[in-house]
């Protein structure tokens, strides 16, 4: 079984102090850094660029990870290398030659993941699994934090595990994991989980770290 890593979502953070809060997950014991990035035309909200990526950088050694929910990652791959990401997703939805993409991120020294929101097939990831180190399930519909867990979702994140099996790509799932969640979608086959709320309801290194480490289904 492999390791379980926690990625917390920044979209929970307090912006107002958004590079402090990235020091105190960072110190809580965070595994890699989420980075929901929105357009306002794939998803109904809009959220930060390159610009606050690149500011923020410097308070985390840990991975950057960015996923990308907007409708023309093509275009952007290079502003978010060049702002420090260290894994870039794009969505399924919205690449139509997702392995010319996938080819792309990694060829930028990054590594590359594809995210499948709730109502998209697994279809066609089978001949892509070469180029992919990691898989995004969303448990919610994306464009907002705070959502409840759509659970659907563990059914798919097992059928990711399957169709991955021994290949050394991580299965991440985003949206409405808490404590609750979490031991279920371990169960299934995750490795990666991003929480925001779950980890931001705290106000400090201690608060974050005890929330950090329920996720990982360790007291």
């Amino acid at each position: 079984m492999k390791e379980v890593l926690i990625a917390p979502s920044i979209l929970s953070a307090d912006f107002g102090s958004l590079a402090n809060e990235v020091k105190l997950i960072d110190e809580a014991g965070a595994d890699w850094i989420h980075l929901d990035v929105m357009d306002g035309h794939f998803v109904p909200n809009l959220t930060f660029g390159p610009p606050i990526i690149k500011s923020i950088r410097p308070y985390s050694e840990k991975p950057f990870d960015a996923h990308l929910m907007v409708t023309n990652p093509d275009d952007l791959l290079e502003e978010y290398v060049a702002a420090g990401v260290d894994m870039i997703t794009v969505h399924k939805e919205v690449t139509p030659h997702l392995d010319r993409t996938l080819t792309r991120i990694r060829n930028l020294g990054c590594k590359a993941g594809v995210s499948i929101n709730p109502g998209t097939s697994l279809s066609g990831l089978e001949f892509l699994l070469e180029k992919l180190d990691l898989i995004l399930v969303m448990s919610v519909n994306p464009g907002f934090g705070g959502q409840s867990f759509i659970n659907s979702s563990i059914d798919k994140i097992t059928a990711v595990k399957d169709l991955v099996s021994s290949k050394p790509i991580n299965i991440q799932v985003d949206g409405g994991v808490n404590n609750e969640i979490a031991p279920q979608v371990i169960k299934a086959g995750a490795n990666v989980l991003v929480a925001g709320s779950a980890i931001f309801s705290g106000s400090d290194v201690k608060s974050y770290q005890q929330n950090i480490a329920l996720l990982r289904c360790k007291t």
